[in-house]
């Protein structure tokens, strides 16, 4: 036999494509194998998506943006029974995102999907068939379009399904489907809602008849909550201007009174929103004064405190720039609950309430009933409240009320001002600036004005409008205006006084203020200890009335003759006037600066004997207690009252006003040592003059009528304080050592024009120490050089 042959193997055919496993780690190449023709890769294809969309949204919203969804789509028609399972499987599971429910109405899969539910198919197509209508049944296009593809049969067909799953997912979906057969009033009214907010639509709706079908139903309508529903679709149209006249061309006006008494909170509220839109709408508004401000008030009274909100919103829109409103609502007692809202604890009510009250301030009366409900206490929770909004409101309102002396007043006794002042310190630009403004209404008042700047309101001030970014014109008013209601401040600060700033009673030149240091009140001043300090020059015509224990005319003391309290730093002052002085019997004589400084000496030194000590303490001191006890007063000037009654008879009768002038400055000069020569000025011995009195008073404060040898300054002072007096325009400027001079404005007849018309006035210094009454024209190198004379 011979050897076999080993037969070969056949090739392969040369048009057959090899097999080719294929392993992809992304979604993307899956999604593109979606598009395959073969039921293998198809049916591998969708079974990998299947298990990443169970993984998370985020995988839900990767295939989507892939694209998954349209190919995925035409897989629910596919001959093959497992590629069709496996894309229901799939849909199932993307449903329950809302972004891919979009898609799918788009694509419109839901008659497919309901083509799965068909008995022959298997139990796990109806499940995740069943699951996609579930998730796609919620909203209602997609509701729509299973009843009009014949869903509702197949679903309760499912229901006698042995898969628990199946069965669940069909009474999910039948109970969403069930829903649109509930009452639509309220969902029409929501449709109605969002067509209203556009005018054309709004126009359309009124000419055929809706707009006046939807205010008679809300109206008439029985169930609170389709009311409520109806209410807050007209306020949806009220918001748009154009809508607003529509609105009351229909009258809606009398809709929203009605709704205003509903029994339903929720209608009240949303009425009263309604009405606070439609107020805009200048008509609307005159409409509700008469009947529809009184029901808003009622509200207000309301245990509700959404109600109130509402109510007062109303309220504040209704008022505002409104006289007649303002009027109404205050004659419907609304005063007593808008100030009881002001303790609110609702920041909303508290500013809506703190509105009210400020747009009725605009009336004096209204103001004063303001003001007779304790407003000024009532007021202080507000500033001291965190919110920016109420903190701006509250502050606007004491600006609007404290406009008289008694409310001013009441302010400062209930401690507003400090808080006042904190609130300069607000970041928050309106805080800020209403927070000025009411500073700048108080400071109207100069014992205000001078608490004010105590409190560090004109440093704070100051520092503001130094920031162009923080600066506003109310905080530039506040400022000026605290400086003209405390001229001492200010001419201590400036150095310069116009003529409009009119010299007051209790005015004090403490001289220049230097720059970080505060002015200490005149109080202060005269408690402190005497010493050879610049003396306080003191304008004061006031005649202090003496309290019953006060001291009398004969119960004077020198303040050399102190008591055991005395001693131990009690301070008192007598308010007699001091150039009437008489030694008494009851107290030592008075002494010279010689015989004071000697006796301060030998208290520093060995000290008293015993006897000396029992002598002082037996002098009257139940009476000098007495005087300790009661508040300070300034002390009355005499000799500057006399000198007011004297210019009144002799410098104002004169006629002009250049002789005027002269008169007056003739007169300072008499009354401060008479004229002195440039020459002899060295001789003209005033500072011991004025030390001298100061040791004679025992104090450092100078009524300026103690005063018999002036200097610049003091006859400066003097002359302006008289020139105030008889109506001299004049102002005081300080200039250096111990200069100050006066400048009056005249005009020269005899430059009159062709035309007949004056010139413009003329700036002049008054001489008041060389030759008193003549006039320098002003230059600016001359009045420099004045300056140092």
């Amino acid at each position: 036999m011979g050897k076999k042959i080993k037969k070969e193997a056949e090739p392969p055919p040369k048009d057959v494509f090899d097999p080719l496993t294929i392993e992809s780690k992304k979604a993307q190449t899956v999604v593109l194998m979606l598009n395959s023709t073969e039921e293998e890769i198809l049916a591998k294809a969708c079974e990998a998506i299947y298990k990443f969309a169970l993984k998370g949204e985020e995988n839900k919203a990767t295939l989507l943006e892939l694209g998954a969804m349209e190919p995925l789509t035409k897989l629910l028609k596919h001959e093959d029974k497992i590629v069709r399972r496996n894309a229901t499987m799939i849909f199932g599971i993307l449903a329950s995102n809302n972004d891919v429910k979009k898609v799918l109405r788009e694509l419109d899969i839901l008659s497919s999907i309901i083509a799965q539910l068909a008995p022959e198919e298997e139990v796990v197509i109806h499940e995740f068939a069943s699951l996609c209508l579930a998730n796609m049944s919620v909203e209602y296009t997609s509701k729509v379009q299973i009843f009009e593809y014949g869903g509702m049969e197949p679903l309760v067909r499912l229901l006698g399904s042995p898969d628990p799953d199946v069965k669940k997912n069909s009474i999910e979906c039948l109970y969403n489907l069930v829903q649109e057969f509930t009452d639509l009033h309220a969902e029409a009214l929501n449709v109605i809602a969002n067509c209203l907010e556009d005018v054309d639509t709004t126009v359309h709706i009124q000419q055929g008849g809706g707009l006046k079908k939807l205010l008679t139903f809300t109206e008439n309508a029985v169930f609170p909550e389709i009311q409520k529903s109806a209410t807050k679709a007209i306020s949806r149209a009220a918001y748009d201007p154009e809508n607003r006249k529509v609105l009351h061309d229909q009258e809606v006006e009398k809709c929203l009174i009605t709704l205003l008494g509903a029994e339903n909170d929720g209608t009240k509220v949303a009425a009263a929103k309604v009405i606070s839109a439609m107020s805009e709408n200048m008509q609307s508004k005159e409409y509700f004064n008469t009947e529809g401000i009184p029901q808003i008030v009622q509200l207000l009274k309301n245990e509700n405190d959404d109600v109130k909100e509402a109510a007062s919103e109303a309220l504040a829109n209704l008022t505002t720039a409104n006289s007649i409103n303002a009027n109404a609502a205050a004659e419907a007692e609304a005063i007593e609950p808008l100030i009881n809202m002001l303790g609110s604890s609702r920041d909303n009510n508290i500013a809506n309430a703190a509105t009210v009250l400020t747009n009725m301030a605009t009336q004096e009366s209204l103001r004063l009933m303001i003001q007779n409900h304790d407003f000024m206490r009532a007021i202080i929770q507000p500033l001291n409240n965190s919110n920016h909004m109420v903190q701006s409101k509250a502050a606007l309102t004491v600006a609007a009320i404290a406009c008289d002396t008694d409310a001013r007043t009441e302010f400062k006794n209930a401690n507003g001002l400090i808080r006042l002042v904190e609130l300069l310190h607000s970041n928050n630009e309106e805080v800020r600036r209403n927070a000025s403004w009411a500073v700048m209404v108080c400071a109207s008042d100069e014992p205000i004005a001078v608490e004010l700047c105590k409190l560090g309101a004109l440093d704070i001030l100051q520092e503001i409008n130094t920031s162009l970014k923080r600066k506003n014109n109310f905080s530039e008013a506040a400022y000026n205006r605290l400086l003209h209601n405390n001229l001492s401040l200010k001419y201590c600060m400036n150095g310069y006084l116009s003529s409009i700033d009119i010299i007051s009673d209790i005015f004090y030149d403490a001289g220049r203020l230097s720059p970080g240091t505060k002015l200490l009140s005149l109080k202060e001043f005269a408690l402190q200890e005497p010493s050879d300090r610049r003396a306080i020059i003191l304008i004061n015509s006031k005649i202090s009335t003496p309290s019953p224990h006060h001291s009398t005319p004969g119960d004077k003391l020198s303040t050399s003759g102190r008591s055991s309290s005395a001693r131990k730093g009690t301070k008192f002052s007598l308010v007699t006037s001091p150039t009437e002085e008489k030694p008494e019997s009851t107290g030592p004589p008075s002494i010279s600066s010689k015989s004071f400084i000697k006796e301060k000496g030998s208290r520093k030194g060995k000290g008293k004997k015993e006897e000396e000590k029992k002598e002082e303490e037996e002098i009257q001191p139940t009476k000098v207690e007495l005087v300790a006890e009661k508040e300070w007063c300034p002390p009355t000037d005499q000799e500057f009252l006399n000198y007011i009654s004297e210019v009144s008879k002799t410098v104002l009768p004169i006629t002009d006003l250049m002789e005027q002038i002269e008169a007056l400055a003739k007169f300072v000069s008499g009354k401060m040592g008479g004229p002195v020569s440039q020459e002899l000025m060295h001789e003209f011995k005033w500072e011991h003059h004025l030390s001298e009195v100061q040791y004679k008073l025992k104090s450092n404060v100078v009524p300026i009528g103690c005063i018999k040898k002036g200097t610049f300054y003091h006859r400066a002072l003097l002359f302006k304080a008289l020139a105030d007096k008889v109506g001299i325009g004049a102002t005081l400027i300080r200039g250096e050592y111990n200069r100050a001079w006066n400048e009056v404005k005249l005009i020269d007849e005899r430059n009159r024009g062709i035309t007949g018309l004056l010139p413009p006035p003329e700036k002049f210094i008054v001489d008041l120490m060389y030759e008193p009454g003549s006039l320098m024209k002003i230059k600016s190198r001359e009045a420099e050089h004045y300056r140092f004379l």
